[in-house]
């Protein structure tokens, strides 16, 4: 069975109540359900929260709904958690409960390699950095990848670096950089050996736990997409997001009316 887990803490350092906020009003943590819903390749989605709060709310909407321990410190350990208690996900995709515009599609693209090759194990997504905005933001993690999209390093740091290019719009020019979308999807032997490995050097230097999987030599695969997304870390992020879900009802609103 294809399982997607969506982790949801409530206290967020920089946005507390996160999944909570309100867009539209729903919810955040009931946008991303829905959306990841819409994957065709899903056959079950459920939310992983560690607040009441949240439990009653996704309650509310129809959910299937996990308690975690408020301890736990990272979205894959989380849904590590969940994952024991389902005996039959054998492929877990990790959808980020502050990514409430996730396609449907995105989520297939990074299913489909373990669908075709059984020695994939966990896949992530990557989208092509064109702005020089995105190169310079340490919140924006890029990755690089082997000629058979296997990544070779993730960071915050602008990778790879284009040492003869003049200006920062010629080192998106002239060197393919690529942005980390953080959805993974992985075969349930590989989160549960994941989840009890002892967090990594680099892991530690960059704060990225991905970078756990490649120093215990885990190899990562990386799908590229055409498909951007929309996090939400910050209360500017969350204006962001309201003001584009905002928009885009306005337009379906407009195309609903003439047709």
């Amino acid at each position: 069975m294809i399982i997607g887990i969506i982790p949801a803490r409530f206290a967020s350092t920089r946005l507390m109540g996160k999944p909570l906020a309100d867009i539209g009003g729903k919810p955040m943590i009931q946008h991303t359900w829905q959306n990841a819903k819409k994957s065709r390749l899903i056959d079950k989605v459920v939310i992983a929260v560690d607040d009441e709060r949240v439990f009653q709310v996704a309650k509310n909407f129809d959910a299937e709904v996990f308690m975690t321990p408020k301890n736990i410190s990272t979205g894959s350990d989380r849904i590590a958690y969940v994952t024991e208690q389902i005996e039959d996900a054998e492929v877990i995709i990790n959808i980020q409960g502050d990514e409430p515009f996730i396609k449907g599609k995105m989520i297939d693209e990074a299913i489909e390699p373990l669908l075709f090759d059984k020695k994939v194990s966990v896949t992530t997504l990557a989208k092509r950095i064109t702005s020089v905005e995105e190169m310079k933001s340490p919140s924006v993690v890029k990755v690089v990848f082997d000629y058979n999209n296997f990544a070779m390093y993730f960071s915050r740091a602008p990778i790879p670096f284009a040492r003869e290019a003049r200006t920062n719009l010629q080192r998106i020019e002239t060197a393919e950089m690529y942005k980390h979308i953080g959805l993974y999807v992985y075969r349930r032997d590989a989160l549960l050996s994941f989840s009890v490995s002892k967090p990594t050097d680099l892991e530690h230097v960059e704060k990225l736990e991905q970078l756990r999987f490649l120093e215990y030599g885990f190899k990562v695969k990386v799908v590229v997409t055409e498909y951007d997304n929309l996090s939400v870390d910050t209360p500017a992020d969350l204006d962001i997001a309201r003001k584009f879900y905002s928009k885009n009802q306005k337009m379906s609103d407009k195309t609903a009316k003439g047709k």
